[in-house]
């Protein structure tokens, strides 16, 4: 299906750009000329943004909402490599070259993304500047992600593999609250919905989440992390130490939309 049904404008506004960490990262005047070709689109929930083996010519920067990286095998059965939020980028394999991959990019929560033609990007990327620099980094601090992912899937307990996962997912999004159900996340972590419901339970008895009508609500989060197992400091502190933070540019990205008014202050990007 077409993504362009749910787009919100072309382009959208310097703040919102800014608010994904690697287009933050971006030296101004690679953004401001990408600037024509940055479609501002929705991100509804469920919605496949590359299917396995097939061929894209996307990649995607969210803004808000949380993609998931699925391996599906041919029974039908699945479960999540990785999660990208506001903090990367979807479709890695077209800028490095290999142009598809064997996993599947699902929306997980609704949000919102900026999303470029892969040509565009693999010709800033093939100039070994700021582009490839940035993105390379972020790729390594991904492969830490899946990496760490088949370890905890496969030396520890399911409790702390939700944990994990939840705070994950969380670091990806701006408030407390998750709409999942425990079906979904039983197919994100390749386990049964009967184990993620024992789970979800006992944490919601010792007052770290509240779970109801497929919305889960973080009531502790440093009660989550005490719970949790060493899998997710060492993916949080890999992406903070690979993809630091920015402080936006003193510069204000000059959208066509946004063209400052001589009698109105200048908008502030923060």
């Amino acid at each position: 299906m077409p993504i362009s049904e749910h787009r919100l404008s072309p382009i959208g506004n310097a703040s919102e750009i800014q608010s994904n960490r690697l287009l933050a990262a971006l030296p101004f005047e690679i953004v401001k000329r990408w600037l024509p070709d940055l479609e501002h689109i929705q991100l509804p929930l469920g919605k496949v943004l590359y299917e396995a083996g097939g061929v894209e010519n996307y990649v995607y920067f969210p803004t808000s909402g949380i993609v998931s990286l699925l391996y599906v095998m041919k029974n039908g059965d699945a479960a999540e490599i990785a999660v990208v939020g506001r903090e990367g980028v979807v479709g890695v394999s077209l800028f490095l070259g290999g142009n598809s991959t064997p996993s599947s990019a699902v929306v997980q929560s609704a949000g919102s993304s900026y999303r470029l033609e892969a040509k565009i990007l693999k010709k800033d990327f093939d100039l070994f500047g700021p582009v490839t620099h940035v993105l390379l980094r972020y790729t390594q601090a991904l492969l830490t992600q899946m990496a760490q992912t088949a370890v905890c899937n496969r030396h520890h307990a399911l409790d702390q593999q939700l944990c994990r996962w939840l705070l994950l997912s969380l670091d990806r999004l701006p408030g407390p609250e998750l709409v999942m159900t425990q079906e979904l996340i039983a197919n994100m972590l390749g386990v049964r919905r009967q184990g993620v419901t024992e789970c979800a339970l006992r944490l919601q008895e010792a007052g770290l989440i509240r779970y109801a009508r497929g919305r889960i609500t973080v009531l502790d989060r440093e009660g989550l992390e005490a719970r949790v197992c060493e899998c997710y400091a060492v993916v949080k502190d890999e992406y903070e130490r690979l993809i630091p933070k920015v402080t936006a540019d003193p510069k204000t990205i000059a959208l066509p939309s946004q063209i400052p008014d001589p009698h109105q202050s200048k908008p502030r990007v923060r």
